[in-house]
């Protein structure tokens, strides 16, 4: 039970002006059942059922990560990049802050190969072997490449195979990450305004997905469940190992 020092979710919530939603002219119908009102043209969320769905979201997340389970967090939108990769980075967590490549998901094999590639001009450039195996020009031919996939595959790297979940926000700018997850059947955790498509994604959580401070309190929340599950993780395999018997001498 929150204190009265603590604020309540809702109240985070609304003060990260995570209540405001677009003009009603762009409203996506689907997002209607989750509105207080409208005002002066303007769709206002209701928090009650935007702190719901990001409960029921965090349950997800702590039961992906007590099961060491893949999370992509996905937001190429420029307003948010930087938050969502410091959210990924903080948790160790693959991302794409950058551009979706089409086919990540869908052509996963050939993604393992960009990969690959990264990975060993990486190796080359550090080991020096760049300098022993080619020119000046094939060098900086290369070094284009290597900057290139790391900037669109270094997020990524880390994964070897399929992520267990995606947590996209704003699916209607990164519609294609949503689309390929749908047709691979791979679950989505949407942070969403009232512009998108309710039903497209797995576990909604309909909040403002433009402003800067309520991005970073849903995504705060997301990963603090993240690492609840990750710890009851790392626990539960302490814990066999605690009780075994000490080798007798």
């Amino acid at each position: 039970m929150s204190s009265p020092a603590t604020p309540t979710l809702v109240e985070r919530l609304f003060k990260a002006g995570a209540h405001f939603g677009f003009k009603k002219s762009r409203r996506h119908p689907t997002v209607t059942p989750y509105l207080f009102a409208t005002k002066q043209g303007n769709d206002i969320f209701d928090l009650e059922h935007s702190a719901a769905l990001i409960e029921s979201a965090k349950e997800t997340l702590k039961g992906l990560a007590s099961q060491n389970k893949n999370v992509l967090f996905v937001g190429t939108k420029e307003e948010i990049a930087k938050l969502v990769l410091a959210t990924a980075e903080k948790l160790g967590a693959p991302y794409v802050v950058n551009r979706w490549i089409g086919g990540m998901l869908t052509n996963w094999n050939e993604i393992k190969k960009r990969i690959a590639r990264m990975t060993s001009l990486a190796h080359e450039r550090e080991s020096g072997e760049l300098d022993r195996k080619y020119t000046k020009k094939e060098r900086v031919i290369l070094g284009r490449e290597a900057e290139k996939l790391a900037t669109y595959f270094g997020g990524i790297s880390s994964l070897t195979r399929l992520p267990d979940a995606l947590v996209v926000v704003d699916p209607r700018h990164d519609a294609i990450a949503v689309a390929e997850a749908r047709f691979m059947k791979i679950p989505v955790i949407g942070i969403m305004s009232s512009d998108c498509d309710v039903s497209l994604v797995t576990h909604p959580i309909v909040v403002n997905d433009a402003l800067q401070s309520s991005v970073s309190a849903v995504l705060a929340e997301l990963a603090a469940a993240y690492v609840e599950g990750r710890e009851s993780a790392a626990s539960a395999v302490e814990a066999p190992a605690a009780s075994r018997p000490a080798p007798t001498a």
